[in-house]
């Protein structure tokens, strides 16, 4: 049984994706809610059908009272005892039955399904986005956004059917029991019911704004934690403890304030909510009584009124906190789509073709890219790469030789001038097919938290395990990893390496991340400083497996370590945006330029950038 209701919504049926997804709350909720008309359509049929059998369960109490009051026990069950059989069977099989149907339509249909359906969409949205948008954020605000916001907007759903459309149905209900009874009844529950909604228009009008300042604060908090866990070693390096602590203690305590602000808001409600339903007893049960004493109403009629006025009661206070719960969590649904629903920018064109690679020459053609700022990256730089030359790449710090990569692997889009990859703009192919015809080893070798084979196998999924081995021998990992093991107690390529590789040396990762590359064999190569995590012996062991790899390939090396570039076909220098130099190492040399000045000052192989830009 359960598995039919659950079966009833996929929540991962095919979609399609769009760049621009709706930045206003109901059309949001309109677009991720489709799958589900047919349920939503249903669960509210099944909302209202409830509410009408217990306005009905009540009527008939009012029926039985009559019944007793107007006949001896012998002849009222003579004359209605088949009735009250059939009343006793129905609430005894079928009411449970139309029960189940309601709740397992939102607890098995709906509830799981939804909060699955926009986690994975959303999920799926965040990942479209640049890297350039991923810096300008907290990964655990972004990553807190995504977890809170599915399950919020299931809240919502269920609140509408549960309380929402339930209570309707019973309030609808339960004036034409009143006026049916008595006209005359229905008065003070029509007057009751308007001082309700203008409560509830005051709790709403406020509940949303004050809720989504919450979840904003909420977020912020786990954003700062989240940074500080990340960076731990900074913190313990720098002794910064009661730095950190202050620093989530004020997002701790603006989370305390708002909260606080938002829970004012609900002591308010429940007070004027109880005042409100003295009132409804009062005017209800007292006109009724009232009328019975003057012949004007039946006992039965007060005993149903009486039953319906204390169910209302009981109902006021649940449906207020039902729709201040439903526009609390459309407040933290509005929070995560600053998130989720923001505009992808960096797409792929409408023609986009996948990638052609022919021979792998790179031309940067006049291009400029200032990150938005007027000033700093790259200042109409043009420079082409031929097919198979090794391209080293120089500068001080800041000058834009991790611009040139990040345009290349096109993370952020020109500002000016196009890059060519086989006269082919690289706007104009995939984002997907560009990459995979690149791999890069960089400086900060980052692993996921997953298995040493899954992180090596990222390079090329396909890959056989002696494949997979065979890289790793290649990048000298090999050895090292069959001694890994982690506190779960898997071993060597089982192992898991913690967040970011942290389990691992810094040497370590990097031979994991080279091995990574070696097995993508991409037709072009970019080297962050590849080899700088690396100890003397490794390195120059891994150097003899990069000239190995390089050949064939393209390849831009970036280094501050000269001697690992001095060997490239031809050298690049870069200052302040600009091509300053190029050419062989000798060549530089003999120059006397920049170039020079930096082999001059290098100590151990460094270069001296930070005391050339200090200078």
């Amino acid at each position: 049984m359960f598995r039919f209701f659950e079966n009833l919504v996929d929540p991962y049926t095919a979609y399609e994706e769009t760049d621009a997804p709706p930045r206003r709350l109901w059309p949001f909720l309109w677009v991720y809610s489709q799958p589900f008309k047919r349920v939503f359509a249903l669960t509210a049929i099944m909302s209202v059908f409830v509410a009408v059998v217990e306005i009905g369960l009540i009527w008939y109490m009012g029926r039985v009272v009559d019944l007793m009051s107007n006949g001896d026990p012998a002849s009222v069950l003579a004359a209605h005892g088949w009735e009250l059989i059939a009343a006793a069977i129905f609430i005894l099989t079928l009411r449970p039955l139309i029960q189940g149907i309601d709740v397992a339509l939102l607890n098995n249909s709906i509830l799981p399904q939804f909060g699955a359906l926009i986690r994975w969409r959303a999920h799926r949205q965040v990942l479209r986005q640049s890297v350039g948008w991923f810096e300008n954020d907290f990964a655990g605000r972004i990553a807190n956004r995504i977890m809170q916001t599915p399950g919020s907007a299931g809240d919502a759903i269920f609140q509408i059917f549960d309380a929402i459309t339930f209570s309707l149905a019973y309030l609808v209900g339960a004036a034409i029991l009143l006026a049916d009874a008595d006209l005359r009844l229905a008065i003070p529950l029509v007057a009751w019911f308007a001082l309700y909604g203008l409560l509830l228009r005051w709790t709403i009008i406020r509940i949303g704004p004050a809720s989504k300042a919450s979840a904003d604060a909420r977020s912020m908090t786990t954003g700062r934690v989240v940074d500080s866990y990340t960076n731990i070693h900074s913190v313990k390096l720098f002794a910064h403890h009661d730095r950190e602590i202050a620093y989530a203690k004020e997002a701790i305590e603006e989370t305390r304030q708002t909260f606080g602000r938002e829970m004012r808001l609900f002591t308010i409600m429940d007070v004027a909510l109880t005042a409100l339903n003295g009132f409804l007893i009062v005017a209800v049960v007292g006109w009724a009584i009232w009328l019975w004493s003057v012949g004007a109403a039946s006992v039965g009629a007060v005993a149903a009124a009486t039953a319906l006025t204390l169910r209302l009661n009981a109902m006021t206070g649940w449906i207020m906190w039902a729709v201040s719960t439903l526009f609390r969590s459309l407040g933290v649904v509005a929070e995560g789509m600053e998130t989720i629903a923001e505009p992808i920018t960096l797409t792929d064109a409408s023609d986009a073709k996948p990638l052609k690679m022919a021979q792998g020459e790179i031309t940067f053609d006049a291009v400029s890219h200032h990150y938005g700022r007027g000033a700093g990256g790259l200042d109409r730089v043009s420079l082409t790469i031929r097919p198979g030359e090794k391209l080293g790449l120089v500068g001080r710090s800041g000058a834009g030789k991790s611009t040139i990569v990040k345009l290349l692997l096109r993370f952020y889009d020109v500002e000016e001038g196009r890059i060519l990859i086989d006269g082919q703009d690289i706007r104009g192919v995939t984002q997907d097919s560009l990459r995979r015809e690149i791999g890069m080893v960089q400086q900060d070798s980052s692993l996921l938290h997953r298995s040493v084979r899954d992180n090596i196998l990222y390079g090329r999924p396909d890959a056989t395990e002696d494949q997979m081995i065979a890289a790793a021998k290649r990048a000298e990992a090999h050895d090292f990893i069959l001694t890994l093991e982690d506190p779960q107690g898997r071993c060597g390529y089982d192992a898991h390496v913690g967040e970011r590789g942290v389990k691992l040396s810094g040497g370590q990762r990097q031979r994991v991340t080279l091995a990574r590359v070696i097995l993508k064999d991409a037709p072009i190569l970019v080297l962050d400083e590849a080899t700088s995590a690396l100890d003397s012996e490794v390195e120059a062991a891994i150097q003899d497996t990069l000239y190995g790899v390089m050949q064939g390939k393209t390849v831009i090396a970036i280094a501050h370590r000269l001697s690992t570039i001095a060997q490239m076909d031809r050298i690049v220098v870069l200052d302040g945006g600009h091509v300053a130099e190029e050419g062989t190492h000798a060549e530089l040399l003999a120059k006397g330029g920049l170039y020079a000045g930096f082999w001059a000052r290098q100590s151990g192989g460094f270069i001296g950038l930070e005391t050339e830009a200090a200078e």
